[in-house]
């Protein structure tokens, strides 16, 4: 028999037919669900993640937009990332030396290695390091070591705040080397309720890079189903840095992601357009 699940803000419901896993790490709920129409579900304190069936469209934009701008990666951080899903993505890239995911829940990797161990499986690349850390507390004591920096915590609330705050972009500023860039989850402004933290979240960034730019794509099982991510840089622009001929000779397989969607995805319906300028204008005037 079908059951529905709806997340803990009751912006989304999903049709599932069994609960697979559910047990508290030291700092969520972690729970896994069988789904007729997403395959296998996760949800962290009642809000669903991801889904096995979609999670390629999240992990392909984080990555290879920033992959296609800047021209020479060697090492990379992942701030959160305990499902393996964007490191993934990053072991497509043979130039790359050293991928660092800082992840605090041990529990949290130990499930995604059992239920989604197609993202899980880049565990078992040698570049891939997983750090059991807090990541704001990671990311003090580092100074011009990165190329690219991936925000991929979950939500401003609970145990990862601290990785939405201007101290934490500032920490990932100074991590970053001289012409690194930064992307991370920017959430969606659909709903009344997450405008703020979406217009806060631009405000900082805005403030501590040179170049602070925001794109979409739409993830079925992310709220409303559209889903916005920053880009942020010291010195790279996404379009104009953009080589598409470069990353095309590449020849990596993707299922979402295509340099065609990537000048797309930076052109924003009127009203995400309109609150980033208030964002910004708001922070020119408090500067």
């Amino acid at each position: 028999m079908d059951m529905w699940i709806r997340t803990a803000n009751g912006q989304m419901s999903f049709r599932v037919s069994r609960q697979l896993y559910s047990a508290e790490s030291e700092y969520q709920t972690i729970e896994v669900f069988e789904s007729p129409d997403y395959g296998r579900l996760l949800a962290l304190d009642g809000d669903i993640i991801f889904s096995s069936a979609d999670e390629f469209i999240y992990n392909e934009m984080v990555v290879h937009v920033p992959m296609a701008v800047h021209p020479h990666v060697e090492k990379v951080l992942i701030i959160g990332g305990g499902d393996g899903g964007v490191a993934r993505e990053f072991t497509s890239y043979p130039e790359i030396q050293c991928i660092d995911v800082v992840e605090p829940d041990e529990l949290f990797v130990k499930v995604s290695r059992e239920y989604f161990p197609e993202a899980a499986k880049s565990f078992d690349d040698p570049r891939v390091n997983i750090i059991h850390r807090d990541g704001l507390r990671f990311l003090r004591r580092k100074q011009g070591e990165y190329d690219i920096i991936i925000n991929d915590s979950t939500d401003p609330f609970g145990h990862t705040e601290g990785l939405f705050t201007k101290e934490f972009y500032g920490s990932c500023y100074r991590a970053l080397k001289e012409d690194g860039i930064m992307v991370y989850q920017h959430g969606s402004p659909f709903f009344d309720e997450d405008e703020t933290a979406f217009r806060a979240m631009h405000r900082k960034v805005y403030q501590s890079f040179p170049i602070s730019r925001v794109f979409q794509a739409h993830i079925p099982t992310c709220p409303s189903g559209y889903w916005m991510f920053g880009f942020a840089s010291k010195k790279y622009h996404p379009l104009a840095d953009f080589d598409a001929a470069r990353w095309n000779a590449r020849g990596i397989r993707t299922w979402y992601y295509t340099t065609n969607l990537h000048l797309g995805a930076f052109l924003l319906p009127k009203y995400v357009e309109e609150l980033l300028v208030e964002a910004e204008v708001s922070t020119e005037k408090n500067r």
